[in-house]
C-alpha cells in the first residue's frame, strides 16, 4: 500500500496527497497494489492499514534541512519521529501503527517524503522548493515499490 497522507489546505502539508494524485495519473497498479489517500484520517487509518503487508507512507517530513530536502525512514528511524510531533496527523499515523502492534498485524514501513518550505499558511499550491521535487518524490516511491517487487506501468497517452 502506497498512503499519501497530510493537509492538501495548508501548502506543503498536502505534499503526500499530491503524490498519491500524481502516481494515479501518471501509472496503472495492479490489483495488489493499492494508492491510498490517508489525508488526515489519522487513527481511522488503523483499518486500511492493517490490511497492508507493506507500507510505504508519503508526507512532509521535517527533518531539520532545507525545503525540498528528500528524506527515507524505514525501521527504528519511525518511532523517534512520534517525539518531533511535526503535525497531528504525523502522530495519530505512528499511534495507528503502534496499535496494529496489538493486532499483530504491523506493515512493514517505510516513510518517503519532502522537506516542507511552509506548512502553516493556508494554500492549495505546494512551494516552489517542494515542488521541484515532486518528480523525485514519486521516484522515491517507485523504487521503494521495486524493492517489494510491485509491478506497475506508465499509463500511455491516448
Amino acid at each position: 500500500m502506497v498512503l499519501g497522507v497530510g493537509n492538501l489546505l495548508f501548502t506543503d502539508e498536502g505534499v503526500g496527497i499530491h503524490a498519491i494524485e500524481t502516481l494515479l495519473e501518471r501509472y496503472e497498479f495492479p490489483q495488489n497494489v493499492s494508492i491510498e489517500d490517508g489525508g488526515v484520517l489519522g487513527m481511522n487509518l488503523l483499518g486500511i492499514i492493517s490490511e497492508a503487508d507493506q507500507l510505504i507512507v508519503v508526507d512532509a517530513i521535517k527533518n531539520g534541512g532545507a525545503p525540498g530536502a528528500l528524506h527515507r525512514l524505514a525501521g527504528d528511524e519511525i518511532p523517534k519521529r512520534i517525539l518531533a510531533k511535526n503535525s497531528l496527523h504525523q502522530v495519530d499515523l505512528l499511534e495507528a501503527l503502534t496499535l496494529c502492534q496489538a493486532l499483530d498485524k504491523v506493515p512493514e514501513t517505510v516513510i518517503v517524503g519532502v522537506e516542507p518550505e511552509d506548512i502553516e499558511t493556508l494554500g492549495l499550491e505546494l512551494t516552489p522548493p517542494v515542488q521541484e521535487r515532486m518528480d523525485d518524490l514519486i521516484a522515491m516511491v517507485l523504487v521503494e515499490l521495486d524493492r517489494l517487487g510491485a509491478d506497475y506501468n506508465e499509463k500511455r497517452d491516448e
